[in-house]
């Protein structure tokens, strides 16, 4: 039997303390031992056993004592203590129990009925242990993906402090978006990675010159040449953060158009993915209903015909039926 289980003895006798290391040694436990009860504080805290098996009657500190001294230790509050004695009254039963042990087994001990205790005892403690290990692995990574999703907001957010123009866009978009998503049945992860993608749509932008980005008038074909490369750029950037691939297909197809005349590869029609055919109008309508350098914002009445207009050529036509009927009731 492989048993990594450490099981801490602690007897004031010699002979008791022999006995148990020749009954728990061949079933594969790792023992330790103590004397007496200061002694079993001390290995407790060092070797964080899996159980304590402890005699009751010793000198300086009894085993009452060092069960409580035990309990009072942080990191030792929850491991198992049995009580090994000779004592059976019910007086010694309740001390027992109200100084913190679990159970008493009563010397002279049967070596099977031990070895079963102890074995379901163990048994018990890994299971607890490995649903606590699960928790605190949830909940670090829990903790981790916030901090991702901080981060990206936080990248999302310098963005738009870059292009003054488009200040708070990223956050505006990015709600439409998941508005779209949601009225189509879209929930769980698969929003989560929307979020994301509508957050670092324009993080390919990082790699536009600030004479290309920032220019005041209209771009001339050079500087849309430049500009057209933010998609491949975003893609680039991200494809190699393995828990964002799930969310690239924004920023990398979302100038991708219905007809097949988009950028950078010119997919068509649901060649495009969903949530890059979604977040389009939605980019679209953020843009023209917005102030622009070259152009002020457009009103709502001719940003809608606009995008009716785009269907079935920049747009999937059944994405902006769903547009305009969220659209129509605000």
């Amino acid at each position: 039997m492989n048993n990594s289980s450490i099981i801490l003895v602690v007897d004031d006798d010699a002979s008791n303390r022999e006995t148990l290391v020749s009954i728990l040694e061949p079933e594969g436990y790792q023992i330790v031992l103590a004397e007496d009860g200061f002694e079993a504080v001390e290995q407790a805290k060092l070797t964080q056993p899996d159980v304590i098996l402890l005699d009751v009657m010793m000198p300086g500190m009894d085993g009452f004592e060092a069960c409580r001294a035990i309990r009072n230790e942080e990191m030792l509050a929850e491991v198992p203590i049995l009580f090994l004695t000779a004592l059976d009254d019910k007086q010694s039963l309740l001390k027992g129990l109200e100084s913190g042990a679990d159970d008493f087994i009563t010397k002279p001990f049967d070596r099977h009925e031990l070895r079963a205790r102890l074995k379901s005892i163990t048994r018990l403690d890994r299971y607890r242990k490995l649903i606590e290990e699960r928790k605190r692995l949830a909940e670090a990574n829990r903790s981790l993906l916030t901090t991702y999703d901080e981060t990206i907001e936080g990248w999302s957010r310098a963005m738009d402090l870059r292009d003054k123009e488009t200040e708070g866009h990223s956050r505006r978009v990015t709600e439409m978006t998941l508005d779209l998503a949601k009225a189509l049945g879209i929930e769980g992860e698969a929003l989560t990675h929307i979020r994301r993608g509508a957050l670092l749509h324009d993080m390919g932008k990082l790699g536009v010159p600030d004479s290309v980005l920032l220019k005041a008038a209209v771009l001339n074909e050079e500087e849309w040449k430049l500009m057209r490369q933010h998609p491949q750029l975003a893609y680039e950037m991200l494809y190699p953060i393995e828990y964002l691939r799930p969310a690239l297909e924004i920023p990398y197809c979302h100038h991708e158009k219905w007809d097949g005349a988009g950028y950078p590869r010119g997919l068509k029609g649901e060649e495009i993915p969903l949530a890059a055919r979604l977040f389009a109008v939605v980019d679209v309508w953020d843009a023209l209903t917005s102030d622009r350098p070259y152009r002020p914002a457009w009103s709502r009445e001719k940003a809608m015909d606009y995008i009716r207009e785009q269907s079935g050529k920049h747009f999937d036509p059944q994405v902006v039926e769903l547009f305009m009927q969220t659209k129509a009731g605000g």
